[in-house]
């Protein structure tokens, strides 16, 4: 019956990341769609993206001749990477196995660790544009990541563990309560999501101008299924900063137990907020603009301020309650 149990557990495990990743793409067309409804544009079809991964898959892998193995390596390494991290964050039910062993620290991890191999391959053909996206994305995730760390611990002090899934619940528990700390972190961890997923104002997966991309930099010398794989683990990226910040802000919905109607309750629960993350992202990617590279270290510095005053908020109003 346990290792029945087992195996039940790692089926649920798959299945969600077979979501993860079959859902991705749709919330990028989703954006898309949004956006170009508010600019009273033609938007493309919502299977869109598909069709692009799709066509992608089937053409040749052009390569080229100053290309090291690593080059050829690091689209699958980073699509497992980032997978492997969208299998820490619960996206239908609070417990998972892979939840139970790995905690924010580890999400974080697997998103640095592909980064490094993206800026890696970014480098490794010798072009300027790979090099200047790297260094850009380097820069990015310095500033990032220690704003990222300074919201999330913000919410485990409260919990008392740095476990996705011991956060959830306790927000569950604890109930609506109107708390600074989660305000400015929530605010702090936005931010960082649009700074992490190369959104506007930050970067625009839109262009190729050299002077502006910085993802796209790095993936300019690639083709065919690598190009797919890079372009997919965006997408769920993307997908899996939405998640989080949906499922530990506002968890409310998400299924507790295995069950088949809490299941459904929490894909409908998180079907509607992603639906309406997804708006407010067009919303904001419309109304605000581009802004410059050097501006960019404020903004993320900014994101770490929101953190630290959650922290200080929780150690100031919250533990003297």
């Amino acid at each position: 019956m346990a290792d029945l149990l087992n195996l039940k557990e790692w089926v649920a495990v798959l299945g969600q990341l077979l979501m993860f990743a079959l859902a991705a793409p749709m919330l990028v067309a989703w954006v898309k769609r949004v956006k170009c409804v508010l600019q009273n544009r033609k938007g493309p079809s919502l299977l869109q993206p598909y069709r692009d991964l799709s066509k992608l898959l089937k053409k040749e892998v052009r390569v080229a001749h100053t290309a090291s193995p690593l080059f050829r390596a690091t689209p699958y390494l980073v699509f497992s990477a980032v997978l492997v991290a969208a299998s820490t964050v619960p996206l239908l039910q609070v417990h998972l196995p892979t939840t139970a062993l790995a905690d924010v620290i580890v999400l974080v991890g697997f998103l640095a660790l592909a980064r490094f191999f993206l800026a890696l391959a970014g480098m490794d053909v010798g072009t300027a544009f790979g090099g200047m996206g790297a260094s850009r994305e380097m820069l990015i995730s310095a500033l990032a990541e220690p704003a990222m760390l300074m919201a999330i611990f913000t919410l485990t002090m409260s919990a008392h563990s740095t476990n996705l899934s011991s956060v959830i619940q306790h927000v569950l528990d604890t109930g609506l309560l109107l708390r600074p700390s989660l305000l400015f972190a929530l605010l702090a961890l936005l931010l960082v999501a649009i700074a992490e997923t190369g959104r506007i104002p930050v970067d625009n997966p839109a262009t190729h101008l050299e002077l502006t991309m910085v993802h796209e930099a790095m993936i300019l010398e690639y083709s065919g299924r690598h190009l797919a794989l890079m372009e997919w683990a965006a997408q769920i990226k993307l997908l899996l900063y939405g998640v989080l910040i949906s499922n530990v802000f506002f968890p409310w919905g998400i299924a507790e137990t295995a069950t088949a109607p809490a299941l459904a309750i929490g894909a409908l629960a998180i079907l509607a907020k992603l639906v309406t993350l997804g708006m407010v992202l067009a919303v904001s990617e419309t109304l605000v603009a581009k802004m410059r590279l050097f501006r960019v270290p404020a903004f993320l510095n900014l994101a770490f301020l929101l953190g630290l005053l959650g922290m200080l908020s929780y150690v100031i109003l919250e533990t003297s309650l």
